[in-house]
C-alpha cells in the first residue's frame, strides 16, 4: 500500500475551483479549497503527476510539520525538532521561502533566518558540519507559512513556478501568465470541440495553452527540472513512467488561430509555437481585429485585450467599441470570452454578457465575461435556447460546509455526475480541520530560479512511445 500524505497546490485567486476539478480528474483525494490554494492527499506518484500534469497550479507543497508559535524562539525550537536527515545532509544546499500573515511576525525575512538557523544548528550539533544556503538552484527548497500563530513548514516540490512551462522563447510587453491562460480556457469548457480564435494573441500564450489542452499534452513535458528530482527519496523510474506516458494524448481535428496587429508579436508567437512543437495545431497571422471576418465553421473566441494599465493604447475605449462591433457583426452564432479590467471598457463593448467570472491578472481584479452572439433580439434568443445556456465546467462542483467548518475559508467539495462515479459514489472530499484555513495562502506567484528553462535546454528527453512528436524538434523547423 503506497503511503498517502498531505499536499498543497497553490494557484491564483479565482482559479481554485478549476484547480480542484483538475485534481479530481487526476485522482487526488481529500480535496479542499482555500484562498489561492487547494489541499489534497496523494502518494509519491500523485505528487509527481500534480507537478507534471496540472495546468492551473503554481507550485506543489508537501507539508512536513504543522505547529503553533507566537515567538521567533518557538519557531526555532519547532523547526530544530524535525529529523532533518530525512530531507537534507551536510553536502546539500537549501533555501527558505517565507510567507507571513501575522501580527506576531512582521518580517518574512526574519522568519526565514530563524528557520535557517534552526536547520544549520541541528546539523552542527550532530555532526559538527552544516549544509550551505543557496538562493539560486538549491538542492532542497523549503516553504514556511505563518498565518497569525499557525505555522506550516513544507517542502517545495516544484522549484521554479509551474507557470514557467519552458516553451516560451520570448514575450511581448505584459504577457499573460500561462496558468491564468489555461484556467480561462478550462473555465469555458472548451477541450478542442471546435476552432478557437484569439484575435489579440500577443506572444501566443492562449493559443499554445489551448493546443496543449486540445491534445491533452501535459504542460510539464517542456520543463527542464522539478525540485523533487533532488530529494533523497526521488524515484527516477516512477517519474520516467509518468514523463513518458502519452497514452492519454488525443488528436485535434480543428484549428487554433492567433491574430495580432503587431508584426513583432507575431514573430515572437511563431517562435513560441515552434518551441512547443504545435505548428500544426496553431495558425498565426498579422491581422488587426478591425479586419476580423465571420469564420466559416463553429468557433469560440478567448482573448485578453489591453487594459490601458501595463500596455498603453491611443484610444482604449474606442478599441473596446470596435471589439463589440466586430463580435456583433462578424461572430454571430458563436461565443466569445473576454478578460478585462475596467467596467468602462466592458461598457463600450455594448453587448450583454451571460456569465461574469472574477479573476486576478497579477494585482488587477479583472472579470472574464462570456458573450453569446446571436441574430435578432435577445428575448427571442433566450426563448429559443431556454435551458441550453452553457455553464463553466467548474460550476458542476458545489460547495458544502459541515458544522465544524462554519466560518472557515475552506470549502469541501462534493462531486456530481461523472466525477461521483470515479470515487465509488462517495460525495464528500476532505476531512481537514477548520484551523487549517488560509495557512497556505501566499502573496507570491513566482519561485526561486532554477535556470532559464528554454525548450532546447530542458532535461534530456527520454524515449517515448510512438514518434515522440514534441521531442522531434526538426519537425517544426
Amino acid at each position: 500500500m503506497k503511503e498517502n500524505f498531505e499536499l498543497i497546490a497553490k494557484t491564483f485567486q479565482g482559479l481554485e475551483e478549476v484547480l480542484a476539478k483538475e485534481l479530481i480528474e487526476l485522482g487526488a483525494n481529500d480535496i479542499e479549497i482555500g484562498n489561492r490554494m487547494v489541499a489534497f492527499t496523494g502518494d509519491q506518484k500523485m505528487l509527481y503527476k500534480a507537478n507534471f500534469c496540472l495546468r492551473t497550479a503554481i507550485r506543489i507543497l508537501k507539508p512536513i510539520k504543522h505547529f503553533k508559535a507566537q515567538t521567533a524562539d518557538e519557531v526555532y525550537d519547532n523547526v530544530k525538532g524535525i529529523n532533518w536527515e530525512e530531507y537534507l545532509d551536510t553536502h546539500k544546499s537549501f533555501a527558505i521561502d517565507a510567507v507571513v500573515f501575522s501580527n506576531e511576525f512582521r518580517h518574512s525575512k526574519f522568519v526565514a533566518y530563524k528557520v535557517k538557523d534552526a536547520i544549520v544548528d541541528y546539523f552542527r550539533d550532530k555532526t559538527g558540519n552544516r549544509p550551505s544556503v543557496r538562493i539560486n538552484n538549491p538542492d532542497v527548497l523549503l516553504n514556511i507559512h505563518i498565518a497569525e500563530d499557525r505555522c506550516t513548514l513544507s517542502l517545495d516540490s516544484s522549484g521554479e513556478s509551474l507557470h514557467r512551462r519552458g516553451y516560451r522563447q520570448e514575450a511581448v510587453e505584459a504577457p499573460l501568465n500561462e496558468v491564468l491562460a489555461a484556467g480561462m480556457i478550462l473555465m469555458t469548457g472548451w477541450k478542442g470541440e471546435c476552432d478557437l480564435i484569439d484575435p489579440m494573441c500577443g506572444s501566443g500564450t492562449i493559443p499554445i495553452e489551448a493546443a496543449l489542452i486540445a491534445r491533452n499534452i501535459a504542460p510539464g513535458v517542456f520543463r527542464k527540472e522539478f525540485a523533487f528530482e533532488k530529494w533523497n527519496d526521488f524515484d527516477q523510474e516512477l517519474f520516467d513512467s509518468i514523463y513518458n506516458d502519452d497514452s492519454n494524448e488525443r488528436d485535434f481535428t480543428h484549428k487554433i488561430y492567433g491574430y495580432d496587429n503587431n508584426p513583432k508579436a507575431n514573430e515572437i508567437a511563431t517562435r513560441n509555437v515552434k518551441a512547443a512543437g504545435l505548428s500544426k495545431e496553431i495558425e498565426l497571422k498579422v491581422q488587426a481585429f478591425q479586419q476580423f471576418e465571420q469564420p466559416k465553421d463553429k468557433s469560440i473566441i478567448i482573448t485578453n485585450p489591453p487594459y490601458g494599465e501595463r500596455i498603453s493604447t491611443d484610444d482604449l475605449l474606442g478599441l473596446y467599441q470596435m471589439i463589440g462591433e466586430r463580435l456583433k457583426h462578424a461572430f454571430t452564432g458563436n461565443d466569445a470570452w473576454i478578460l478585462s479590467y475596467r467596467d468602462e471598457c466592458f461598457d463600450q463593448i455594448g453587448l450583454k454578457p451571460s456569465i461574469k467570472v472574477p479573476l486576478y491578472n497579477g494585482a488587477l481584479e479583472c472579470q472574464f465575461r462570456k458573450y453569446q452572439l446571436f441574430d435578432g433580439k435577445y428575448k427571442a434568443f433566450r426563448s429559443d435556447n431556454e435551458g441550453k445556456e452553457f455553464k463553466p465546467r467548474h460550476t458542476e462542483i458545489r460547495r458544502s460546509r459541515s458544522e465544524s467548518d462554519r466560518g472557515d475559508s475552506k470549502r469541501r467539495f462534493e462531486a456530481k455526475g461523472d466525477f461521483k462515479k470515479s470515487f465509488g459514489g462517495k460525495k464528500t472530499f476532505g476531512n481537514k480541520k477548520s484551523d487549517d484555513k488560509k495557512r497556505f495562502e501566499s502573496k507570491r506567484d513566482g519561485g526561486s530560479s532554477f535556470g532559464d528553462n528554454k525548450f532546447n535546454d530542458r532535461r534530456k528527453p527520454l524515449e517515448r512511445k510512438g514518434n515522440g512528436r514534441r521531442f522531434n524538434k526538426k519537425q517544426d523547423e
